[in-house]
């Protein structure tokens, strides 16, 4: 399960979609709008994707976790459209025979989407918007 989407977060689906019998652990990462960034007051964010790109690449990451770590499966879902503060805006749920595993495939993960994913976010704030940097996307 690999999707970017406007559609809500659903943990419980994700979660789902990684449950193993052998598995001892399943560990989470969910990012989520805040409020403010570098002393502004953050009243919304806007992520943009190339949708079919994004998912592509999500897969591959998804097979490139499971050769680095011992895990089960990894489910990951990146928001894109108008987000509230608040919201949740990506999420990885990834399952192993033991949680250490769990939680450094799922660190790794949520590393990896940040530097490498082509989705880009917009603040906005009481006075303005602008494009939050980010990390250049090599293919």
């Amino acid at each position: 399960m690999f999707i970017v989407s406007e559609k809500q977060i659903v943990s419980k689906e994700l979660i789902k979609a990684v449950e193993n019998p052998e598995a001892g652990a399943i560990a989470t990462f969910t990012g989520v709008v805040r409020n403010n960034d570098d002393g502004k007051t953050v009243l919304r964010m806007e992520y943009e994707a190339h949708k079919e790109m994004a998912e592509k690449l999500l897969a591959e990451l998804g097979e490139e976790i499971k050769n680095k770590f011992p895990i089960i499966a990894i489910a990951m879902q990146h928001r894109v459209g108008m987000l509230e503060i608040g919201e949740s805006s990506v999420m990885m749920a990834v399952s192993a025979a033991h949680r250490v595993d769990a939680f450094n495939a799922c660190r790794y993960a949520i590393d990896k989407i940040k530097t490498t994913l082509p989705v880009w976010k917009k603040e906005y704030f009481e006075n303005g918007s602008n494009w939050v940097k980010g990390t250049p996307v090599y293919t």
